[in-house]
C-alpha cells in the first residue's frame, strides 16, 4: 500500500481512501501496524474537529440521537464523522456492526461518514485504535467526530481520553436511576443529557434531569469547566427537540476551554495518556511470543502444583523475559 498517496487522498477528503485507512489502523498484522504508524506520521497536523465521546446505558437511544444530532449539524454545513464501536462476542469475536442501518438518514448525508468498528476484547467498549481512526477523520477534513460507545461501564471512561467533551447520554427513569451510573463517569461527563424528553416520559424526564443537575452541583469543581459546567439537559431525539440547545452549549464549553488554555491542555494529557498506553501494549505483545507463552505455561504448572508461589514465579518469568 502506498502511503503517500492513501494520505493524500485522504487530505484530499476521499471517503474510500478514509475507510481503507482506518481498516489498515484497525488490522493487527505487524506490517500493517508499521504502515499505520507512517500513516499517522503523514497526516499530523491536518485539520482539527470537535471530537465528542457519547456514553449512555444500553436501549438509552444512542443512535437514534447520533441520527438526529448529526443530522442537525450537517443540515448547519458541518461535515460530521461517527465512530460507533460494536460489542464484539466473547466466544467468536464477532460484532454485528448493525450501526449504519439503525442511523438509515444519517448514512445517507453526503456530509456525514459511519463508520462501525469492533470493540475486540479492549475494555471500556472503545476499540484500541478509535483515537488513531479519530486523528484520520480529522484529517480528512470533519468538523465533529463523534464516537459512540458499546455502553457504561467500569473502563469505560476511556473514551474521555480520547474526546474533547464527554457527553452522557440517560434514559427518564425512576429514582435509583443515579444508583446505575458509575461516580467516576458522572465526575468525567462535560454534560448529561436526559433523551426520551418526550409525551408520556416527558415528566419522568424532568425530574430525572433535576435529580443529576442536583447531583452534579455536589461534584468537586473542576478547573476545566466555566460556570454553570458540567451542566444536565433534556432532549428529545424522535422529535428533535433540545438538539440545537446542546450544540450551542458544547460550543460555548469548547470556545471558553480554547480560550483559557483547557484546550491545549488537555490534548497534551491525553497524548502522553496513549503514549504510555501504547507502550503497556508493547511489553503484553512481547508475551504473545511463542517462547514467552511456553514459559509463561511452565510458571502457571508450577504455581497450580505448589513447586513455586505466584509471586516467586511471576518475578522468576519476568527477570527470564528481560534477559
Amino acid at each position: 500500500m502506498d502511503i503517500a498517496q492513501l494520505s493524500d487522498r485522504i487530505i484530499k477528503g476521499d471517503r474510500r481512501a478514509l475507510s481503507r485507512a482506518i481498516t489498515l489502523i484497525e488490522s493487527g498484522r505487524a506490517d500493517h501496524r508499521l504502515q499505520a504508524g507512517e500513516l499517522m506520521e503523514a497526516v499530523k497536523g491536518h485539520g482539527e474537529a470537535i471530537r465528542i465521546g457519547l456514553s449512555g446505558t444500553p436501549g438509552v437511544g444512542k443512535s437514534t440521537f447520533i441520527e438526529a444530532f448529526g443530522s442537525m449539524l450537517t443540515a448547519q454545513g458541518l461535515r460530521v464523522a461517527v465512530l460507533a464501536v460494536d460489542p464484539s462476542s466473547a466466544r467468536s469475536g464477532g460484532s454485528i456492526l448493525g450501526d449504519k442501518t439503525r442511523m438509515e438518514k444519517l448514512s445517507r448525508d453526503p456530509n456525514a461518514f459511519i463508520r462501525p468498528s469492533p470493540s475486540q476484547s479492549h475494555l471500556g467498549g472503545v476499540a484500541r485504535r478509535t483515537r488513531e481512526a479519530v486523528a484520520v477523520c480529522e484529517a480528512a477534513g470533519f468538523d465533529v467526530v463523534l464516537i459512540e460507545t458499546v455502553g457504561v461501564g467500569q473502563s469505560e471512561t476511556v473514551v474521555a481520553e480520547m474526546s474533547d467533551l464527554f457527553i452522557l447520554l440517560l434514559a427518564p427513569a425512576g429514582g435509583d436511576e443515579l444508583q446505575g451510573v458509575k461516580r467516576g463517569i458522572m465526575e468525567m461527563a462535560d454534560m448529561i443529557l436526559v433523551n426520551k424528553a418526550d409525551g408520556d416520559l416527558k415528566a419522568a424526564a424532568t425530574r430525572t434531569c433535576s435529580d443529576y443537575a442536583g447531583a452534579l452541583r455536589l461534584l468537586r469543581k473542576r478547573p476545566q469547566d466555566p460556570e454553570g459546567f458540567p451542566k444536565a439537559m433534556m432532549v428529545s431525539a424522535q422529535q428533535e427537540e433540545g438538539l440545537k440547545s446542546a450544540w450551542e452549549e458544547m460550543t460555548a464549553l469548547t470556545e471558553w476551554r480554547r480560550e483559557n488554555g483547557h484546550f491545549a491542555a488537555r490534548r497534551e494529557a491525553q497524548a502522553r495518556y496513549w503514549f504510555n498506553e501504547e507502550v503497556k501494549q508493547g511489553l503484553l505483545a512481547q508475551l504473545e511470543t511463542p517462547e514467552a507463552k511456553a514459559a509463561l505455561e511452565q510458571a502457571a504448572e508450577d504455581v497450580a502444583e505448589g513447586r513455586a508461589t505466584p509471586t516467586n514465579a511471576a518475578r522468576e518469568l519476568l527477570e527470564r523475559l528481560k534477559g
